[in-house]
């Protein structure tokens, strides 16, 4: 069947016509964005592709009171600072327009609008299918996907139906919610975050194991004071190519990060009430692991995400999860390479402040490769030892 369906999509491949670009990046947001200043300063020929319809859109559709948690001089993207005040802690909306104005700004080649539906190989190059559209490209960079999958748990189906069931990508305020109780699954950030707002209006209960606070409040002297040191150990130490960082990344990679801005007396303050993890249902609402059953109207996901390739149908990407890479080269795919994973090089990879590196990175790689007509040396190494 597979056959079947490469040999129709080749002959309609060779009926529409396919575009010829060297390098086809996947993705327009911080990561995508950021491998393509290094690859225009470089002069390669690239497309960015990106499913929104405008820049930035990624940010724009979260939670309307989102803040990131690092502060605005350690946000900036490759050759333009945040324009921000650098201890301020910009808004969604900040981040979006800033991108959207880095794509200006550097007149990076984007097409919006267009979804990408699979990722095939034929032969030498790539093809890239969106829609009615083809593409063929020597390199392609995926720079989205890693975490735009909701991890919701399966039994989430059988709640009763007049239950409303959001999750971090399209909860945007609590008028969403109508009246009754709020149960709000997944103690880290964002059910943090999303529990104390919510509680303003409703009975809100937040479900899951304490994680621990960072020892400083967001904003304060302290954080300061401690901020710069602690970007440096989390960027410079806490690497792949340190015995400290790879003894630090699994637990890191498995491990819910703990309260940064809203805490748990805050949390306590606000009314909102510890409940122990949710397991399962009964007679359609959910049951907590103590055995008691919540009668609430709302359930709010904020369990995570998990990476979203299931329409890369190449092999090392089994059942659409990451595949083996080295500092983002994937081993098994030559010239296919990933940007934006958590911890894919430094602790801050994922960051808006620490993708730059990883971006430039792949950019060095991709014009190694394109100027001596072969891969580089590492790139030979690493497809010997897969």
């Amino acid at each position: 069947m597979s056959e079947q369906r490469d040999a129709k999509e080749r002959d309609r491949r060779a009926a529409a016509g396919s575009e010829r670009i060297e390098t086809v990046i996947i993705g327009g947001g911080q990561a995508g964005l950021a491998v393509g200043y290094h690859l225009a300063k470089r002069g390669r020929q690239f497309v960015i592709l990106d499913a929104n319809q405008r820049v930035g859109d990624a940010w724009r559709h979260r939670w309307d009171s989102l803040r990131v948690f690092t502060p605005a001089r350690y946000d900036a993207l490759p050759g333009w600072s945040f324009p921000a005040p650098a201890w301020s802690y910009p808004t969604k909306d900040q981040v979006a327009d800033y991108l959207e104005a880095y794509a200006a700004r550097f007149e990076l080649p984007l097409r919006t609008g267009v979804r990408v539906d699979r990722l095939t190989r034929d032969g030498e190059r790539y093809v890239v299918a969106a829609g009615d559209r083809w593409l063929e490209a020597d390199h392609v960079v995926l720079a989205g996907g890693a975490y735009q999958r909701p991890r919701i748990p399966a039994f989430a189906q059988d709640l009763d139906p007049s239950l409303l069931q959001l999750d971090p990508n399209r909860y945007r305020n609590p008028s969403q919610l109508p009246d009754g109780g709020v149960l709000v699954v997944g103690a880290g950030n964002s059910g943090a975050e999303i529990a104390f707002e919510v509680s303003r209006t409703h009975p809100t209960w937040l479900s899951g194991p304490d994680v621990g606070r960072i020892p400083v409040r967001t904003g304060s002297v302290w954080d300061r004071l401690l901020t710069p040191p602690v970007w440096w150990l989390a960027s410079r130490v806490l690497t792949v190519t340190t015995p400290i960082g790879r003894k630090v990344r699994p637990r890191a990679l498995t491990t819910t990060p703990p309260l940064e801005r809203v805490r748990p007396r805050d949390l306590a303050a606000a009314g909102v009430e510890r409940v122990p993890r949710t397991v399962g249902v009964r007679d359609g609402y959910p049951l907590l692991e103590d055995g008691r059953v919540m009668d609430v109207s709302s359930v709010l996901w904020c369990t995570g995400f998990r990476p979203d390739y299931g329409w890369v149908d190449l092999p090392g990407f089994d059942q659409g999860a990451v595949p083996v890479h080295e500092r983002g080269i994937v081993t098994s795919q030559p010239g296919l390479f990933v940007v934006g994973l958590f911890f894919l090089y430094a602790f801050t990879s994922a960051l808006l402040g620490g993708v730059g590196r990883d971006a430039e990175y792949i950019a060095d790689h991709i014009a190694a490769r394109r100027s001596t007509g072969q891969p580089p040396l590492e790139e030979r190494r690493l497809g010997a030892v897969g």
